[in-house]
């Protein structure tokens, strides 16, 4: 689109310039800078954008909330004991508020694992919204795991720190040193209906090294925008799953390269959605070099008037012979207005590879209700028992078992919430 074609700016794109002048000062760093010149260029996304084709974000954000300030003494109180209210999840456990990482408020890093500030931003992806966070986001952790550590699981807590109309911006950056191993899970927790959050996380995966990553959306934003971006080298592997649990518009959009040869890549996911919500999967994995493996996972529940989407492509670079991919996406509807939109994708240029796709969307089996029913089951607890089961599979890609039941736990409570309101 050139810019004589280009629509008008929109109130909310309007909106994003103003706030940008008046955060930078107009002493924005050049990266910040060139950041925000590419989100102005592209503007918000609209079904036009390929990627974004069932999520046009441009009708959806009319104005952006105010810039959520760096949290004060007041708030980190306040965000001290709600934390230590917040079960833990894994031994070690960092906390963001507001997008701003509070040494305060997190434990001190295992052997083996260094903290930092995030580094400069840099243009690993054409896509407005990640340009959006890196314009923006000025708060923020990388975690640096040395070559050959194995430390315990950590836990990164990403928490709204107080109520009201407000935008949060937060970067993550992750690098696995060369044969070292490591397992990180990101908690959104804290959002009400007028946050607007926008989190980025990068994952560096050196030679041999591995990483377990899990993401949870377990609040309730109005909108919560996350990218992750990923680089895995030789014979590196990385095992991701999402839930998606809360947000009346949520995306997750995932942008992995495999870069060294025999690198190996698990994706899965699963989301809940009911009422009038909307939750957008969509995610790009690139083979870039040979003998390189992918897995993709997806399902969804989608009920009421919710709009579930899932977007996956593989692309297989020349030269990356050997690639091994298969991806499968899955939905239950539960009322007729419920919509599952699905678009698994291949590109292939490499002719030796083994790679391929499928989705399904349907319907609960009426045979196993009735047959559930007959044996004295409600039929609340019947469809419950059977969505549980759907979902398990999809959880059942996380490894660890502690995990894995957390993730259960907020299943059965977003199946417990459904059922209370619904007759028996």
């Amino acid at each position: 689109m050139t810019a004589a074609s280009a629509p008008p700016r929109n109130a909310a794109e309007l909106g994003f310039a103003e706030q940008f002048r008046a955060a930078a000062g107009g002493a924005a760093s050049p990266a910040r800078a060139a950041a925000f010149r590419r989100f102005e260029i592209a503007g918000l996304p609209t079904r036009r954008v390929e990627s974004w084709h069932y999520t046009d974000l441009r009708a959806a954000l009319t104005k952006p909330a105010p810039i959520s300030a760096p949290p004060g003494e007041a708030t980190i109180a306040a965000a001290q004991a709600r934390l230590a209210a917040l079960p833990r999840l894994a031994p070690t456990r960092f906390a963001l508020v507001d997008g701003v990482f509070v040494a305060a408020l997190s434990d001190p890093p295992p052997a083996g694992v260094t903290l930092a500030p995030p580094p400069p931003p840099a243009p690993a992806v054409d896509d407005p919204m990640l340009a959006l966070n890196l314009a923006f986001a000025e708060g923020g952790l990388a975690v640096t795991v040395a070559p050959g550590a194995a430390p315990q699981a950590i836990e990164i807590v990403h928490l709204i720190g107080g109520e009201g109309p407000r935008a949060v911006y937060s970067r993550l950056a992750v690098a696995i040193g060369a044969d070292a191993r490591a397992m990180l899970v990101e908690r959104f927790v804290g959002a009400g209906g007028e946050t607007q959050r926008h989190a980025s996380t990068a994952i560096d995966i050196a030679a041999g090294g591995g990483l377990a990553h899990i993401a949870a959306i377990e609040d309730a934003p109005g909108l919560h925008v996350e990218s992750q971006l990923a680089e895995l080298g030789e014979r590196a592997a990385l095992d991701g799953f999402g839930f998606v649990g809360g947000g009346a518009l949520a995306r997750r959009q995932i942008f992995a390269r495999l870069t060294g040869a025999e690198a190996r890549i698990g994706l899965a996911g699963l989301g809940l959605l009911d009422g009038s919500r909307h939750a957008d999967t969509t995610l790009e994995v690139v083979h870039a070099a040979p003998r390189g493996e992918s897995r993709e996972f997806y399902r969804h529940i989608v009920a009421d008037e919710a709009v579930g989407v899932f977007q996956g492509k593989v692309i297989v670079k020349p030269g990356a012979q050997k690639t091994d991919g298969a991806m499968k996406s899955q939905a239950i509807l539960l009322s007729p207005e419920a919509t599952m939109n699905a678009k698994p994708e291949l590109e292939i240029f490499a002719d030796d590879v083994v790679c391929g796709h499928g989705a399904t969307i349907g319907a609960l089996d009426p045979e196993q209700l009735f047959y559930l029913e007959a044996r004295g089951l409600p039929r609340a607890e019947a469809e419950a028992m059977l969505l549980e089961a759907f979902a398990a599979e999809a959880i059942g890609r996380v490894a660890d078992a502690n995990l894995a039941e957390a993730l259960v736990a907020l299943t059965r409570d977003w199946l417990g919430r459904r059922g209370r309101g619904r007759p028996s």
